[in-house]
């Protein structure tokens, strides 16, 4: 393999996307997606489906509250963000099979995909600029 190879495949294993992630939900794909953000962010607005545990518990959280036997997806605010990294790794340390979603919860409202907040769903809008709309 070329180094470009090398280096897309390894992306590829430890990364996936919004998009992706909404489809595996939606085809009953066992997966375990964290929002690793701090307690006001997840008020404000998560994933549904998600399960909130910050990236500073995740070491002293994870062993009780999240299965080994099911894959782990995280992701934290945006592309601008490195919680989502920082959680990963924490996972991967504790032996976890885990994944980064790129583009974070900004990327997920951004493409539509369904959130909500403490008071419960929140509209779905579908931005033009980061992918194709239908009518």
């Amino acid at each position: 393999m070329t180094d470009a190879q090398d280096y897309f495949a390894a992306r590829l294993a430890f990364e996936t996307d919004p998009s992706d992630v909404y489809a595996a939900q939606r085809s009953g794909e066992p997966l375990t997606l964290v929002d690793v953000r701090g307690h006001d962010a997840w008020a404000q607005g998560r994933i549904r489906g998600a399960v909130h545990l910050p990236y500073r518990e995740i070491a002293e959280r994870a062993p009780s509250e999240i299965p080994r036997d099911t894959p782990v997806v995280v992701y934290c605010w945006s592309p601008g963000c490195n919680a989502g990294q920082k959680g990963a790794l924490a996972f991967a340390r504790l032996g976890y099979d885990v994944r980064e979603m790129i583009g974070g919860y900004e990327y997920w409202l951004r493409e539509g995909q369904p959130a909500e907040n403490d008071d419960g769903p929140l509209e779905r809008i579908f931005d033009p600029t980061v992918m194709v709309v239908r009518s």
